[in-house]
């Protein structure tokens, strides 16, 4: 299992960068990479062995860091210096990576971090959720929060934004068609079936 896992961030037994998530936010990065890795440690929660998943989490890493150069052109070392923080756990204080994003209005701010999470056995009871939250609830759907922010995903700018919306992924790479536009390059990458962007003028 913890050679499958790792595989996708591996090459030849390297850790290597995930070129095809640069395009997306550092904030957007660091958390889908613990998201990612908290998947599969809340998984094994229950296993003996749980400490050898030490292993995914120096690939994970490596690969986070690669990634987050790879983007800003920069040095391994000059991420760890950038983002490099301690993490208050149950555990005790843990070194990680911490991205965190201010926001206007006086709200909080939006604060992605990578570690923290014991690989420690953990048979401690925890509560059965048979309601889990339903995907069709009130709850504005991530296309309409793209629509109401009311700004281009390409450049930042705003007025006149339209939403770009295909019927599946693989109508992104036609035959016959080398030059793709920025906007289909970018929904490619990310797997994203509508992206908000600013209209050309006429």
């Amino acid at each position: 299992m913890i050679r499958a896992k790792c595989a996708p961030y591996l090459h030849h037994g390297t850790p290597i960068r995930r070129t095809e998530r640069i395009v997306d936010t550092d904030f957007s990065i660091v958390a889908q990479f613990q998201a990612e890795f908290r998947g599969v440690a809340e998984y094994y929660r229950l296993a003996f062995n749980r400490h050898r998943l030490s292993r995914l989490t120096y690939v994970m890493e490596r690969s986070l860091t690669k990634t987050l150069a790879r983007k800003y052109r920069i040095r391994v070392a000059q991420v760890y210096r950038r983002y490099r923080t301690v993490l208050a756990t149950e555990h005790g204080p843990r070194r990680g990576l911490q991205v965190t994003v201010d926001r206007e209005g006086g709200r909080p701010s939006l604060v992605a971090h990578w570690g923290g999470i014991s690989l420690a056995r953990d048979t401690t009871p925890r509560p059965l959720n048979d309601d889990p939250p339903r995907m069709w609830s009130n709850r504005r759907s991530e296309l309409v929060q793209r629509l109401l922010a009311d700004a281009c995903e390409l450049c930042g700018s705003t007025g006149q934004v339209e939403v770009h919306h295909i019927r599946a992924l693989k109508d992104l790479n036609p035959r016959g068609r080398q030059h793709q536009p920025e906007w289909v390059t970018r929904m490619a990458s990310r797997h994203r079936k509508t992206l908000g962007r600013l209209p050309r003028l006429p």
